[in-house]
């Protein structure tokens, strides 16, 4: 299950408060991304690959964004499978083994399963003919990533990444006034994440009824181990399916940084981590980590047992700050604005999430490249993964090793 909110904070509108002509005149702020809607006549058959919780919601943003059929899907557990054969009225065909959904007429499919079965079943897909929208991290692991690069890059298929802020008007615009230098130089980015793992999985989890479960193909290439729901259900903080908090959450932060500040490779990485409140996890509740880039440093922190904050970035610059989040972001600029007086603020008007699914759609049509294309997913996980590195490795790791 993906843990990223969809809520909009502020969200229904968009507002810019009284700012300074002289900034905004050098700041190039972008007009508004114009958006396609798919016609009656463009009705994409879908394959679904991965039923859980996010899944839930992708197949919510096809829905509203264009025309679409879910035609068949796939899940290692009955219950999931049945919901998306109800939700397409009976027209889905059901299916333990994703590869039967590639032998279905679908023109696309989306995957939203454990990190773990990514790679293999987006090859497979592409293989088959498929265009793809792969949920993120796209790797579970470092050396997985020349794998799908050669998969899409060898392929005349279409490959969406699951970042969408590539996609939410704001980010962009965000992106646009860091590469104007608007900022000044950037000197470092912060970037947060806080969640609470004890309310949220209290009220979503159910009791899993192992009879309608093939826990042996849910492992996959997996080390063989008991059935527990503890990792089927928060398989994320487990290192045979997951990468904790750096490829779940970090991952989508990074890759904003990646894309703003045109350097997708850290140098080195340092990691300060425990596991303080969820003790049977494998993967560390409690980050505090560092990342040194070409001229820059990245800074994230976060816990799984308090929500207040939520996620954000930060960038600082020599002449402003950039405060980003996906209700919006706020300039402020040095020794004119304070915390309370921004010269710049744009709230978030629509839910990226939503323009990404379009996107992809579009460019199936097209045959355009993507907003999120398979290296930047690639960077982005690699980005977490060197953190997680580092982190067994005493705290500190030298990259390229």
């Amino acid at each position: 299950m993906d843990n990223d909110r969809r809520d909009l904070k502020n969200g229904g509108e968009m507002a810019y408060l009284p700012n300074r002509r002289s900034f905004l005149i050098a700041s190039g702020v972008t007009a508004l991304a114009s958006t396609r809607v798919l016609g009656a006549n463009d009705t994409l058959r879908i394959g679904v690959i991965g039923a859980g919780g996010r899944m839930r919601g992708l197949l919510d943003c096809a829905e509203k964004v264009g025309a679409c059929q879910f035609v068949a899907v796939s899940d290692v557990y009955k219950p999931r499978r049945d919901a998306v054969v109800e939700r397409s009225n009976g027209l889905a065909t059901a299916h333990v083994d994703y590869r039967e959904v590639l032998d279905k007429n679908v023109d696309a499919v989306i995957i939203a399963s454990p990190d773990h079965w990514h790679v293999r079943m987006a090859a497979d897909a592409l293989a088959a003919g498929k265009d793809v929208y792969l949920e993120k991290p796209v790797t579970h692991t470092i050396e997985e990533g020349a794998t799908l690069t050669h998969a899409v890059r060898s392929s005349k298929q279409i490959l969406q990444c699951g970042m969408q802020q590539r996609s939410w008007t704001h980010f962009k615009n965000a992106v646009d006034l860091i590469q104007a230098g608007s900022l000044g130089r950037v000197l470092q980015v912060r970037t947060y994440w806080w969640q609470n793992y004890q309310r949220s999985f209290q009220r979503d989890a159910k009791p899993v009824d192992v009879q309608d479960l093939d826990w042996k193909l849910w492992l996959g290439g997996a080390p063989d181990q008991p059935f527990s729901e503890e990792k089927f259900y928060r398989w994320r903080w487990f290192w045979n399916f997951g990468g904790g908090a750096m490829t779940d959450l970090f991952t989508h932060w990074i890759d904003v940084v990646h894309w703003a500040m045109k350097a997708d490779q850290p140098r080195e990485a340092q990691m300060l981590a425990d596991k303080y409140f969820f003790t049977d996890w494998d993967c560390p509740d409690t980050v505090q980590a560092a990342f040194r880039y070409p001229g820059f440093d990245v800074v994230y922190e976060g816990m799984m047992a308090s929500s207040i904050d939520d996620g954000g970035l930060e960038f600082r610059g020599t002449d402003a700050t950039l405060k980003l989040d996906r209700g919006g972001m706020s300039v402020y600029h040095e020794g004119v604005s304070s915390k309370e007086n921004p010269v710049l603020t744009e709230r978030s008007f629509r839910d990226g999430a939503l323009s990404h699914m379009e996107n992809f759609f579009a460019c199936v049509k097209s045959r355009k490249e993507p907003n999120a294309p398979v290296e930047a997913g690639v960077a982005a996980a690699r980005a977490g993964q060197i953190g997680n590195l580092a982190h067994h490795r005493k705290g500190q790791v030298v990259w390229p090793l």
